[in-house]
């Protein structure tokens, strides 16, 4: 029986692992430069975004053995990657723009991965209360992130930084702990050759 091709499932998993370290990287980033300009912000984030949404679509379409990281991903991927088009036309003047939009995909993000903690449980994964923990830190640091929007600019970057990190760190450890590539891996439709037998 033909197996399933590995190359989608490993662009898929080591290219999300490789933007959730961008994603922690710029939040350390902007947590040690407050300072730094809002269009530089601006495309750090929207460019984020967009290679984020990118990553969860072909997660999503890469279909793994687990299936856990990427369940909810074909929808977020569309709207991170059209919001990160909006960020990116005007990177300046969308400070508040920015912090609100990462605050709710954030927000959005923990959530799901809330979920995924639980669904890795069930497939007994011994790690999946280190994703519920992270995920709820996560979506709590969103929430806060949309109410604190209308702060001052340096202590605003900031803690876009530390969720930006947060969220970073929660993508890293969830694809890394639940999804899993295996040579043989079979596809989902069996296909298979079928006969008339005659009465005659």
């Amino acid at each position: 029986m033909k197996t399933r091709s590995t190359a989608p499932m490993k662009i898929a998993k080591f290219g999300c692992i490789a933007v959730s370290a961008i994603l922690c990287a710029a939040g350390i980033f902007f947590i040690a430069v407050p300072d730094i300009s809002a269009k530089i912000i601006g495309i750090i984030v929207g460019s984020s975004m967009l290679a984020f949404g990118i990553m969860r679509i072909v997660g999503c379409l890469s279909k793994d053995l687990y299936r856990l990281a990427f369940q909810f991903d074909m929808e977020a991927g569309v709207l991170m990657m059209i919001l990160g088009g909006i960020i990116l036309i005007n990177p300046k003047d969308l400070m508040s723009f920015i912090c609100i939009v990462m605050g709710i995909a954030i927000l959005i993000d923990g959530i799901f991965k809330i979920r995924i903690s639980f669904d890795s449980r069930k497939f007994g994964i011994k790690s999946w209360w280190a994703i519920l923990i992270l995920a709820a830190v996560t979506a709590v640091i969103g929430t806060a992130l949309i109410f604190d929007s209308a702060k001052g600019a340096e202590v605003l970057t900031v803690f876009l930084g530390i969720s930006l990190l947060a969220e970073g760190l929660l993508n890293l450890y969830t694809v890394i702990t639940t999804v899993r590539i295996i040579k043989n891996q079979q596809p989902d439709i069996i296909e298979a050759e079928y006969y008339e037998i005659s009465d005659k």
